[in-house]
């Protein structure tokens, strides 16, 4: 029976269109099914972004030069240009050649990594200290903390984010808690770096789409990171490997090659748990990180014409523990919230934004509208339609609107 259900549906799906007995309109077979998620024509908003010119990415020496927040010593130093992984690549290379004690490992890390973040790593600083791993998150992990509580900086590679949740007993009751358990020992797992490619890949991705970064802002213990740029993937990547705190550092993957700007050839770090504005605004305060700052940015650029709103574009850059103070004091000013991330919407980092604003009396009452979060939907990535997941131009545009309509 079983077989001759799989061969009528294999008969059906090779079939010419076929029209049915009410309507004129040719019912759509498989061959013609359009497997993926674009702009139509028309659109004015849900445009794809131009990374070439985006004000969010450096595109002169001078204004990468200018990035407020880089040491002194940097900003008479040079810049190349480089994408995100070449960033994170030219960071790895920096931390190994300036410490002896910084180990990088993963699943395929020796010969580049999936993702090329590793590339000529292992050829320049030798098989002890650039190695792969066996395919196990656990033994990943575990090796880290390891390692970690002995001295060492480890830099642990998660091949992707969705694969991090097997080893997130090692994460929780281990890396976060070691120094709590030890107490006057002084043993903890504060030079471990935990990197891992996350988010949407676009256009029909089949696979690897979480943002899981949610599940990482209710650990006490772990700082939790993720870059919009190669210039600041960089500096924040080195200061998550010098950290004395065990790090999550997550990179947006669709960012590796699109995004590309001019980053100081020079060490230096930016600092952890501090946001940054990147837009002034006075009618609305707009939070963010990683990848959705693209969509904030194009989305605000069409309200403020269409609305005659003024809107503050913020960056968490380290996303737990955040930067309270930048982002309390910018919605006292304009008395409007709205939270963007790609992850689900339950129990993310919205939801804590927005807590903490309506917990803080001298800002709950400068309130003119509800905190709005813009965020995936509470169901799991949904493969080839991760586009009508994550939040678009079109949501956040609308948010603008609804937050000035209160």
């Amino acid at each position: 029976m079983k077989s001759k259900c799989i061969h009528h549906l294999a008969r059906t799906a090779r079939r010419p269109a076929l029209l049915t007995r009410t309507s004129s309109v040719p019912i759509t077979t498989t061959s013609s099914l359009r497997l993926y998620s674009t702009h139509p024509p028309n659109a004015k908003l849900n445009l794809p972004v131009d990374y070439s010119t985006t004000p969010l990415l450096s595109h002169t020496s001078q204004t990468a030069l200018a990035t407020p927040d880089l040491p002194a010593h940097v900003r008479n130093s040079t810049t190349q240009k480089m994408n995100l992984f070449q960033a994170i690549n030219d960071a790895l290379s920096t931390a190994l050649a300036s410490d002896e004690s910084v180990l990088v490992f993963g699943e395929d890390v020796a010969f580049g990594g999936v993702f090329r973040c590793s590339m000529n790593l292992a050829e320049s600083y030798g098989a002890e200290r650039v190695f792969n791993t066996p395919l196990t998150e656990q033994g990943i992990m575990g090796f880290a903390i390891g390692a970690a509580a002995e001295g060492m900086r480890p830099v642990a590679e998660i091949q992707f984010a969705d694969y991090v949740f097997p080893a997130f007993d090692q994460i929780v009751n281990e890396a976060a808690k070691m120094r709590y358990r030890e107490g006057k020992t002084g043993r903890s797992a504060g030079g471990l770096t935990v990197r891992m490619p996350c988010g949407g890949v676009g256009h029909g991705a089949l696979y690897h789409s979480q943002s899981p970064e949610s599940l990482f802002t209710h650990i006490p213990g772990l700082r939790v990171i993720m870059p919009r740029s190669p210039l600041q993937a960089k500096g924040l990547l080195l200061a998550a490997i010098r950290s004395n705190d065990p790090c999550i550092f997550m990179e947006p993957k669709i960012l590796y090659r699109a995004a590309a700007e001019q980053v100081p050839t020079e060490d230096y770090e930016l600092p952890l748990s501090k946001a940054e504005i990147l837009k002034p605004g006075e009618h609305v305060t707009m939070i963010s990180y990683g990848q959705p700052l693209y969509n904030c940015m194009a989305a605000i650029e069409r309200a403020e014409k269409d609305f005659g709103v003024s809107v503050e574009l913020i960056d968490l850059r380290t996303i737990y523990p955040w930067d309270k103070e930048c982002v309390l004091n910018s919605v006292r000013k304009t008395g409007r919230c709205i939270v963007v991330h790609e992850s689900m919407v339950n129990a993310g980092v919205g939801a804590e934004v927005a807590a903490a604003i309506q917990e803080d009396e001298k800002t709950f009452v400068r309130l003119e509208a509800p905190v709005t979060r813009i965020a995936g939907w509470s169901i799991p990535t949904p493969l080839m339609f991760e586009k009508f997941n994550f939040p678009d131009v079109a949501r956040i545009y609308d948010g603008v609107r609804r937050v000035m309509e209160y």
